[in-house]
Parts: structure tokens; C-alpha cells; sequence
């Protein structure tokens, strides 16, 4: 099947930057979503199944493992973007309990607007900020909190911290999980310490990650999957070794050597994440 050829709508000025929505050559009704030039979201709207960026395959490979196929979850989602995960949980897991937390009421319309999902009476998309999202929800109200936010490609300050984790395991069901995505370089100076810090609250935990991340020779994405009872190692081991992209899954002692007693951050003195490299995760044509 040769490329299909679309044309592709202006960029938008939305609330936290400029939003494009670039076409995908390869399928038919599938756009990746930039901001200010960064790739933000893949979405086909055709097959929400097809997950195009590693990190969420990886991710979804930890929501897939939460419970048994085909049982509702009850979701928060940090981080709206073009709704990936969210269509991928309404076709595998129908009947699952979604809100979705978007800070940018613009980016939040473009979407709605030109990548409509379908209609689904569990799913919420609301406008609002992520932590204080967490701070005000009911104690033990959600199976999975998924953390995906970023502000100029950096995960904010206010996210990062043992108090925000914290405020995670509050609303955690006893057998619930938080996954988040972060990103950082060599020699992962940030990524050991809000690792620790996560670890620190919530103990049963693994990252995902390319080795070369790992092995501090790029800069890249880390999955974290974590919670009060330890997440299936095995299963998500061989699913990130036989992804397109091959992956490394560290937990236990091998986790103790990459984090090596990292300090926790506490709000006082919180940090984004590093930015990446010129370059990095940047789209276009």
C-alpha cells in the first residue's frame, strides 16, 4: 500500500505554546500531535490500539498487566495531549472509569475538535492543573493515576517531589499503581532522584527504559511502574524485549545500583527535569 498523501491543518495557537497536527504517511487517519515543534502525541483514529511512541507501548504494556483482560479500571490521567491512552483503555478495557486532567483548555478543543474520540459517558476530559488534581481527590478513588505531563518538554517542578508522590498513594486504591513517564540524560542526576523519591513512597517498583538511556549514553524517556505490591517483573520484561524498540526493565538490586542512594526531592527544592538536547524529540517534515 503506497503512502497516502493529506493535507495538514495550520498550526494553532493554544495556551502553552503552538499545536500542529502533522499527517502520518503510513496511515490513514493518524496525526501526531507537536508542540512548539515537539512530538506530543501519536493518535490513529482508525485503530486507537496502534500506539506509535515506545515510552506509551510501554506503558500501555504495565496497564495491560494491571488486572485481568478485559476488567474496568478506574483511571486519572495527568496530561491530556491527543488522548492515546485513553482511546487505547476505551477499546481494550470498555467500561473503564476515565478522568482526564489537561491544563491547556485551547490544546484540549483542538483535539476534541480534530481528533474527536468517541463518545463514552466513563471518560472526562476536564481543564485543570495536575497536582491539584491529585490534592483534591477522594482517597483511594482510582486503580491506575497515569503521569505523562510535560511544560516546554520538561516534567514540572511540582510533579517531581516526595509530597507530590505522596499525594498519589493517598488516592491510590490498595492494589493501584502509579505509571509515569520522564525523561532525562547522562548522567541522569535528576531521573536517580525523583526515582528514589517515588520509591521512597512507593516501594514494589521498576523503570522501563532503552539500555543506552540506562547506560547513560542518551538522553530518553523512563517508564515508571509503581506501587504497594510488586509489579509483574517477568511479564513486562519480555514484553519490552520484543517490542520494535527493545527495552530494559531494572527492579531490585539492579535498581539499588542505578538510583545509588539518590536523595529524595522534597518541594523545596523541586526541579523540572532537564531539557532535552537540541534536537530531541523534535518533528517535521
Amino acid at each position: 500500500m503506497g503512502r497516502v498523501r493529506r493535507s495538514e491543518p495550520p498550526a494553532v495557537q493554544v495556551d502553552t505554546g503552538t499545536a500542529r497536527l502533522a499527517p502520518d504517511p503510513d496511515r490513514r487517519r493518524a496525526y501526531t500531535l507537536l508542540l512548539d515543534g515537539t512530538q506530543q502525541s501519536h493518535v490513529d483514529l482508525d485503530d486507537p490500539t496502534h500506539l506509535e511512541f515506545e515510552y506509551i507501548r510501554r506503558i500501555a504494556a504495565a496497564i495491560d498487566l494491571a488486572a485481568p483482560v478485559g476488567a474496568a479500571l478506574r483511571v486519572l490521567h495527568l496530561g491530556g495531549g491527543a488522548l492515546t491512552l485513553p482511546r487505547y483503555l476505551m477499546a481494550t478495557r470498555p467500561g473503564s472509569t476515565q478522568r482526564v486532567v489537561e491544563i491547556d483548555g485551547a490544546l484540549a478543543d483542538l483535539v476534541r475538535r480534530e481528533l474527536p474520540w468517541p463518545a463514552d459517558r466513563n471518560l472526562r476530559v476536564r481543564i485543570g492543573d495536575a497536582r491539584a488534581t491529585v490534592e483534591e481527590a477522594r482517597p483511594a478513588s482510582y486503580d491506575l493515576v497515569i503521569a505523562d505531563v510535560f511544560a516546554a518538554a520538561r516534567t514540572p517542578a511540582g510533579l517531581t517531589s516526595v509530597e507530590f508522590v505522596a499525594a498519589v498513594e493517598r488516592i491510590l486504591a490498595p492494589g493501584g499503581q502509579l505509571l509515569s513517564n520522564v525523561a532525562d540524560g547522562p548522567p541522569l542526576r535528576w531521573a536517580r532522584r525523583h526515582l528514589a523519591t517515588v520509591r521512597s513512597v512507593l516501594p514494589d517498583m521498576c523503570v522501563i527504559a532503552d539500555a543506552a538511556v540506562l547506560r547513560q549514553r542518551r538522553y530518553g524517556n523512563l517508564v515508571v511502574v509503581a506501587g504497594r505490591t510488586a509489579p509483574r517483573v517477568g511479564e513486562l520484561t519480555r514484553r519490552a524485549a520484543g517490542d520494535w524498540f527493545p527495552a530494559r526493565v531494572v527492579h531490585g538490586e539492579a535498581l539499588d545500583r542505578l538510583l545509588d542512594a539518590a536523595d529524595v526531592i522534597v518541594d523545596a527544592d523541586a526541579e523540572a527535569s532537564p531539557p532535552p538536547p537540541g534536537g530531541v524529540f523534535l518533528g517535521g517534515r
